[in-house]
């Protein structure tokens, strides 16, 4: 790889300090290199994308990278994180471990998500690489959700919402809420209440290739009941009583550049220790 592009949060790398030094690293090793902020369009001559921030901005450069199938690789300047491999002090010699080669892709699924609401009719699919959430809005009030698979009913959840998400994911939200973690590199669906009011409601894992409709129902007659939709954390539609929200794999994946043998089990390890 010779042409590389830098996605830079304003946030984490002041005044660009950081990527400016790496592009004109990689311009003096005979590379091409464009750098530009978060949520920029990526050039789509680049063959590879080094994110600079953490986990979240690298979540957010990754559904754009997808549409152009350019793999990425996250240098972390915030927390300890689970996606972003590099550190500002090893930088330099990744760049050329890229440049020689040595390297793997990993592909990691993403999700793909539609709303059907009385107010707009059938929305645009967002894509996510960690997760869909559907949240209560507004007055604190679970809100009613009901889940089918394949069609098939499943449950209905009395929460305050539930996160639909991917291996990828099950490290974030998911987690939090006590959802499994999963090795990223898996393909599989994971669905959690968020404090159901029930109390043996669990995580239920499905099919990759599952379609998971998720529709809100009415638990107070005349109240103005809300709840909205989040595709990592980000991008969002409102649901009223009788929306649906529809889920399932995303056709386009994630492809994060890899350079080191450490595992996903091993990073584990380490984050778990550092909250231990």
């Amino acid at each position: 790889m010779r042409k590389f592009h830098i996605i830079s949060n304003p946030g984490k790398d002041k005044e660009q300090h950081l990527g400016k030094k790496m592009k004109h690293y990689i311009e003096l090793k005979g590379g091409k290199c464009s750098i530009a902020k978060a949520g920029e369009v990526i050039p789509t001559e680049a063959e590879c994308v080094f994110v600079l921030g953490g986990d979240g901005t690298l979540i957010r450069a990754a559904r754009t990278a997808s549409n152009e199938d350019i793999p990425l690789i996250g240098v972390n300047l915030g927390h300890l994180g689970y996606l972003c491999e590099l550190e500002e002090e090893n930088v330099y010699s990744a760049i050329d471990q890229i440049m020689q080669g040595s390297y793997i892709i990993e592909e990691r699924m993403m999700l793909s998500g539609s709303s059907c609401t009385k107010k707009a009719g059938k929305l645009p699919k967002i894509h996510a690489l960690n997760d869909i959430v559907i949240c209560r809005k507004g007055v604190m009030q679970l809100v009613e959700l009901t889940v089918y698979v394949n069609g098939e009913y499943l449950n209905t959840f009395r929460a305050d919402g539930i996160i639909v998400a991917t291996p990828t994911g099950s490290t974030g939200y998911s987690m939090s809420a006590g959802g499994p973690i999963v090795d990223p590199k898996a393909s599989m669906i994971l669905i959690t209440p968020v404090n159901s009011h029930d109390l043996n409601a669990k995580s239920i894992v499905v099919g990759a290739e599952d379609e998971i409709i998720i529709e809100m129902g009415s638990r107070q007659t005349g109240k103005q009941e809300a709840a909205e939709v989040n595709f990592d954390g980000e991008e969002s539609a409102e649901l009223s009583p009788g929306d649906t929200i529809s889920i399932h794999r995303a056709k386009c994946s994630a492809k994060i550049l890899k350079l080191s043998q450490i595992s996903f089990f091993e990073i584990l390890r380490k984050k778990m220790q550092i909250y231990s």
